[in-house]
């Protein structure tokens, strides 16, 4: 069960992910402010669905290494506190203030200086997520190392 669970729960928190860095993207560069209100405002509610994919995806994973901490498996394990700190120290924070801006419509510096760092730790956040699923693949075999 937990070999099916990992691969699902990080996969749903990584696409969670960048739907949020996505629909922050194009709202910003082509959306109306009312658009971007909608995409702040909606954020914090997808913590719902992208906080207990990462907790079962975190599980899983421990579960699946076993106490193992060599080779992939540690590369694993050494990224995922700063996947976790990036997320818990800066962009829930970040949402939360993004999406009271933007629900005042206070559309001002802070909000565009948060915003930035926002897209910056979202995008290494993806990143950082993506080098897990590809090691993720290797150690279950569905891609071969080079």
């Amino acid at each position: 069960m937990k070999t099916l669970i990992h691969p699902l729960a990080g996969t749903l928190a990584m696409l969670t992910i960048a739907a949020f860095w996505l629909s922050t993207a194009v709202s910003e560069l082509a959306g109306t402010p009312e658009t971007v209100t909608l995409v702040k405002t909606a954020i914090p509610w997808g913590f719902l669905l992208l906080i207990p994919a990462l907790m079962a995806t975190g599980a899983s994973g421990l579960k699946l290494a076993r106490g193992r901490r060599g080779g992939l498996i540690g590369v694993k394990l050494r990224r995922m506190p700063i996947i976790a700190a990036n997320g818990v120290l800066i962009l829930v924070p970040a949402a939360l203030f993004l999406a009271m801006k933007a629900r005042g419509g206070a559309f001002d510096v802070s909000f565009y200086a948060v915003q930035a760092i926002e897209l910056v730790a979202g995008a290494t956040n993806l990143f950082l997520l993506s080098l897990s699923l590809r090691d993720g693949f290797r150690l279950s075999g569905r891609l071969r190392r080079r």
